[in-house]
């Protein structure tokens, strides 16, 4: 299923993201799932959300830098081998991964996937019956 994932960006200060958590608790927003990326400057708190809008608006009106990239959330079974096939399928397909992580819901394994085309990952996952 091709989703938003909301991108946060942040200097590498103690309690950053502990402000971006407030702020979506405080407006009732589950934080699904997550990723940070770092640098020496900065970092990306990557977010996938309860509600995608609301979570925009209230990270703006705090004064944050925030940006919707569209990903893939691909649902597989939490059991060993289910990452492997995914990615065999997409190296069979030519399809590389810029970034990926993933969380579990229930007993299932939702892997996020950042692609350059996200639409012909999806069609190459639903074809091999996965996503």
């Amino acid at each position: 299923m091709i989703i938003q994932q909301i991108s946060v960006f942040l200097e590498n200060r103690a309690g950053r993201t502990a402000e971006v958590a407030k702020i979506l608790a405080e407006a009732n927003i589950d934080i699904q799932a997550y990723n940070i990326a770092e640098s020496n400057d900065f970092g990306v708190f990557r977010l996938i959300v309860s509600d995608t809008e609301g979570a925009v608006i209230a990270l703006k009106k705090a004064g944050l830098a925030v940006v919707l990239t569209t990903v893939l959330s691909a649902s597989c079974p939490n059991t060993p081998g289910s990452l492997t096939k995914i990615l065999d399928v997409l190296a069979a397909k030519n399809i590389s991964v810029d970034y990926m992580y993933s969380y579990i819901h229930g007993d299932a394994n939702q892997a996020i996937i950042r692609t350059k085309d996200t639409e012909a990952c999806q069609a190459a996952l639903i074809a091999a019956g996965i996503a």
